[in-house]
């Protein structure tokens, strides 16, 4: 899928340059990167009770939590692109040595028709069954669109002989269609896998929370928490008194504000506790 125009240019480099500029790459790189990173800490947030606002996350801190969410796709991603690629070396190198032509001709159309299948039953699960299929029905789309597309463009050439008897601008036109839906599939999958990963995340939190880091936080006032699972201790009396809160755990420091879950907490039943970050409240951690 890389035949030269007249001037050396490829239809994908084409294309690529339609999309480039449409926006910078580091631009639209940092804008999926936000998204991605809100799509995961929204869904955590969500399945805690919360909402993210509450959580104050800047710019960078939406950055950084986005890397979990984009490193397995990123990677089975890279790997089937390396493989597609020496798959498709191969055989556009048999196609121009007539070597088994014929039979490359009839397995593309067969591939062809059977991906275009899978477009289609992967498109309605995603409308019938959405909660059960979404982490994988855009990936199933996206690569029967790939597969397609390219098992259409080798039996062109295997007809041909050459390169496809159609214009650079018909060329550039297909690939940089071929090329949208694919990276519009590609963000829908991303981002249910990022949702499922934040709400995996807040349901791990079920199991370790007795492995977060444990706090005592001591205060003039009685800060009147709720959860049966804090105790408070009073300490001392009149101008001397202090009170102190137990069974807390640290979830996170963000946005000026200390985040606790309690021991035994859960999604279902469990409390978030949230204290400001100054000098009404004296917090000590422990392990």
């Amino acid at each position: 899928m890389t035949d030269a125009d007249g001037d050396g240019r490829s239809s994908w480099s084409r294309a690529f340059g339609v999309l480039s500029a449409i926006g910078p790459p580091v631009t639209v790189a940092t804008a999926l990167l936000f998204y991605f990173g809100w799509a995961r800490a929204d869904a955590q947030a969500a399945q805690m009770g919360l909402n993210v606002s509450l959580f104050g996350y800047a710019v960078q801190d939406y950055l950084l939590i986005s890397i979990n969410a984009l490193f397995l796709p990123l990677v089975c991603i890279l790997a089937l692109s390396v493989a597609w690629l020496a798959l498709d070396r191969l055989l556009r190198r048999r196609i121009e040595e007539d070597r088994g032509r014929a039979r490359i001709i009839r397995a593309a159309g067969i591939a062809a028709l059977l991906s275009g299948l899978l477009v289609g039953v992967s498109l309605v699960l995603a409308v019938v069954e959405p909660a059960r299929t979404s982490l994988f029905t855009p990936y199933l789309m996206a690569l029967g669109v790939l597969v397609a597309t390219w098992c259409i463009h080798l039996r062109r050439m295997g007809r041909d002989g050459k390169r496809p008897a159609l214009s650079t601008e018909q060329r550039a036109v297909e690939t940089t269609l071929v090329l949208s839906i694919v990276t519009l599939l590609l963000f829908w999958g991303t981002a249910d896998y990022a949702q499922a990963l934040g709400r995996r995340l807040a349901l791990n939190y079920e199991q370790g929370v007795q492995f977060m880091p444990r706090a005592e936080v001591y205060s003039l006032k009685p800060l009147s928490i709720g959860s049966g699972a804090v105790t408070e201790v009073k300490m001392g009396s009149g101008d001397t008194t202090l009170y102190r809160y137990d069974g807390l755990r640290l979830l996170v420091l963000s946005g000026g504000r200390f985040f606790f879950l309690h021991d035994g907490w859960t999604p279902r039943d469990g409390s978030v506790i949230v204290l400001p970050d100054d000098n009404s409240v004296r917090i000590e951690f422990k392990r």
